[in-house]
């Protein structure tokens, strides 16, 4: 379900400049035991951010999982990109998680980089769920206006491809905009935030279990800590 997004996220990475850079092999392409599910992960170059990752996971009509996070330079204050998206075939069930992630939960900061993303909320009222999102604390790294969708995945008033590409498009307005991305917060302190970020991950991140039932608590373990999120390994 997800090749067609999974294009518009690399043509419109590939349109700022961006370029593949290699993965460790291990995390390149991996197989279950059974062989009935691959999981692919990619890295991104791209100006003004020191990582963009993307990660594929193709477990046929059973699940498919299109995941994707992009960690502005440490002199960009502007927050995480975060996509999350699950498509249960079986059942006819997407779960979406589209955000742009606050470092800090401040309504200044909230007025210089979330007014587009307030405008999408408005405008795709598909994704006001009524549902929480219980294995995070919502008021940490979520911003109030997550676009957050559970439900039949053909009930969806706009495609999940429109959603997608406005989603990206005002994520890249906000990393352009020179006035908005005045520096409010120092170089160190949003390296210390983005490792916070990472730490926290690391330990709720609910794909980690989905990880260990399909390819095992080592790799999945290794993945979430080396791949994923990386910086969970330099903890202040």
């Amino acid at each position: 379900m997800f090749n067609q997004i999974l294009e518009e996220l690399n043509s419109s990475i590939v349109s700022h400049g961006g370029h593949k850079v290699n993965v460790e092999k291990r995390f390149q392409e991996y197989f279950s035991k059974k062989k009935d599910t691959v999981i692919r992960s990619f890295l991104w170059d791209v100006p003004g951010f020191r990582r963009w990752r993307v990660t594929r996971m193709d477990g046929g009509e059973k699940l498919q999982v299109l995941n994707s996070v992009a960690y502005p330079n440490y002199s960009n204050e502007q927050p995480i990109l975060g996509i999350d998206l699950l498509w249960f075939e079986k059942k006819g069930k997407l779960v979406a998680v589209l955000d742009f992630q606050p470092l800090i939960q401040n309504d200044n900061y909230f007025r210089r980089y979330f007014e587009g993303l307030k405008t999408l909320k408005k405008n795709y009222p598909d994704f006001y769920s009524n549902k929480e999102m219980n294995l995070y604390d919502s008021k940490k790294y979520f911003s109030p206006w997550v676009l957050f969708y559970v439900g039949e995945g053909n009930n969806l008033k706009h495609s999940l491809r429109e959603v997608f590409i406005d989603f990206l498009d005002k994520y890249w307005l906000i990393h352009k905009d020179p006035v908005q991305n005045y520096q409010k917060l120092s170089p160190k302190k949003i390296k210390e935030l983005h490792i916070s970020y990472d730490a926290y991950n690391a330990e709720v991140d609910p794909a980690h279990g989905l990880f260990k039932s399909y390819f095992g608590k080592e790799w999945a373990d290794d993945f979430v800590q080396e791949f994923l999120f990386p910086n969970c390994n330099n903890r202040i």
